[in-house]
């Protein structure tokens, strides 16, 4: 019995090696954990001169334009390149004003539709509307 079980591990353990290559890609379950993991976005750049933040890739560039005030930054327009849609590109730029302005002590005020939706599904900003500056004077 014991021989006859022995044989029987060792065609199991030819099997195995025969149908499971260790180049084999795991899989991706919840016991393995794998899963595949986007790429990184590149990092976010605040171009002052043309008044936009901005994310490269695949050499387009997507855009958050704004105006920036001694006491707020005006979130004018998000525009990101057709071939680029779809990759969340757009939230980075969003989070990426949001952490600049939260940094120089700026007021959040969005004009464009884009960051107004943004901040409805990430309450954590207060939203200004747009409106004449108010002045401390009067």
């Amino acid at each position: 019995m014991e021989e006859s079980r022995s044989a029987r591990d060792r065609q199991l353990d030819e099997t195995l090696e025969e149908t499971s290559p260790a180049s084999d890609a795991p899989a991706n379950t919840v016991e393995t954990g794998t899963g595949v993991r986007p790429a990184p976005l590149p990092v976010v750049v605040d171009n002052r001169e043309a008044s936009q933040f901005e994310l490269v890739v695949d050499g387009q560039t997507a855009v958050l334009a704004y105006e920036r005030t001694p006491a707020s930054l005006v979130l004018v327009h998000t525009e990101v390149p057709p071939s680029l849609r779809g990759r969340h590109l757009a939230d980075a730029l969003a989070q990426a004003a949001l952490d600049a302005a939260g940094a120089e002590g700026l007021q959040i005020v969005a004009v464009c539709p884009f960051v107004k939706a943004y901040l409805r599904k990430h309450p954590h900003r207060e939203i200004t509307p747009p409106g004449p500056p108010v002045s401390a004077e009067g």
